[in-house]
């Protein structure tokens, strides 16, 4: 019983599938600071950080869903960071370290989605048929 997550009701959960959202996003910005700051153990610890969140979300929440939500706003916010202004400012520089952090954090999300603690029925340990 101490080793499953809390079952939290339909608004909580949407609340902490929110809230993961919104700290993927805060990591993707930090990552891209890092990243290009540090060149290349920023990078490593950027791709860290978020594969840490994947998966600790998808593990806290106990579902996959968990691991997607902060992806999906991981990956929106680096798509938007990016993305050139008018003025000519961007966070990302051009080279292989920010082409890495984006398909690296890309390839890491898949990873921990995919990794994530499925549905598994409740039963013994032993075959579900006897």
């Amino acid at each position: 019983m101490l080793a499953q997550p809390p079952k939290l009701p339909s608004s909580a959960r949407t609340a902490a599938y929110f809230g993961l959202f919104v700290l993927g996003a805060v990591v993707a910005g930090a990552g891209g600071l890092v990243q290009s700051g540090w060149f290349p153990g920023g990078l490593i610890l950027a791709l860290a950080g978020a594969a840490g969140l994947f998966l600790g979300g998808a593990r806290a929440m106990g579902s996959r869903a968990g691991a997607v939500a902060p992806a999906g706003g991981w990956v929106i916010a680096v798509i938007l960071l990016t993305a050139s202004r008018p003025e000519g400012d961007f966070l990302f520089g051009v080279g292989a370290g920010s082409y890495l952090f984006l398909l690296g954090g890309m390839a890491v999300a898949v990873m921990c989605a995919t990794l994530g603690s499925g549905r598994q029925p409740g039963g013994p340990a032993a075959r579900l048929g006897k």
